[in-house]
């Protein structure tokens, strides 16, 4: 175990290095959240019918969704995909080390430390130096316990979900059909472009427990306060199960492309 952590740590500092493009991020993240709170308020004054979530609830979730856009799975980790694509991987796979298990350290890095250098920052301005009319709703102590729980389980399914999709690159040529697939599939179906409660309600029970609701809406909804703490019991099982599907797919996949991955070169 002390080998794969390795492997998280020295990723972690690589990428924590890159400050100036987390203030670049913060700065867009900032602008596209204040267009979709705006874009939110509006639909709200234009209606007098019952919403899912209240105003207040709706423009913290957006906010929540911005500071974290990072660790959702809509990309993938180039170094690793182009170790796939260059070779490269042929050293990986003489090492005495699992490599799944490797690429999972390092993609977990690769989720974690960009979007703490993003969230932290974007978390004080949104809680504290925005006007109240658009600023974030701060969460009671059991809405804030139950959505870190259940950000922890949103992290470790975007890991797995992520590296997923690394191991299909075994089976492609290029990257960049996943690559261009994946942003706008896992903003939707996450709930980052429209809240997962907005859908209609025939569409209501596939989008709570399709895999990609828990790595942004289910946890954003808690710490909103549009689901109570106590439903913290069935959130964090839902992840968990999905994780473990996904890293039992990604494996298979991977021990599949190893048998057939062809190295060219001297």
């Amino acid at each position: 175990m002390k080998t794969y952590l390795s492997f998280f740590r020295m990723r972690f500092l690589t990428l924590i290095q890159y400050r100036t493009a987390a203030l670049a991020g913060i700065a867009t993240q900032f602008v596209f959240g204040m267009m979709y709170v705006l874009v939110m308020r509006a639909f709200y004054g234009s209606s007098d019918a019952a919403q899912p979530m209240e105003l207040s609830q709706a423009i913290t979730y957006i906010w929540l969704g911005q500071a974290f856009l990072g660790a959702l799975p809509w990309s993938v980790d180039r170094e690793i995909t182009d170790s796939v694509l260059t070779g490269k991987v042929a050293y990986e796979l003489t090492r005495p080390i699992d490599l799944y298990n490797m690429w999972f350290m390092r993609t977990l890095a690769f989720r974690t430390a960009p979007t703490l250098l993003r969230a932290i920052p974007q978390l004080i301005l949104t809680l504290f130096l925005l006007p109240e009319e658009y600023a974030m709703t701060a969460p009671g102590a059991w809405n804030f316990a139950a959505w870190a729980a259940a950000f922890a389980g949103a992290v470790i399914l975007s890991t797995a979900i992520t590296n997923f999709m690394q191991a299909m690159i075994m089976f492609t040529v290029r990257s960049e059909g996943i690559m261009r697939f994946l942003p706008t599939f896992v903003t939707f179906m996450s709930g980052m472009i429209i809240p997962l409660k907005f859908f209609p309600d025939w569409a209501q029970n596939f989008m709570r427990f399709q895999p990609f609701a828990g790595v942004m809406d289910l946890p954003s909804q808690l710490f909103c306060g549009s689901l109570n703490p106590g439903e913290l019991a069935w959130v964090l099982p839902l992840q968990l199960l999905w994780t473990a599907l996904f890293v039992a797919t990604g494996r298979a996949f991977m021990n599949r492309g190893i048998r057939r991955v062809a190295i060219a070169g001297g």
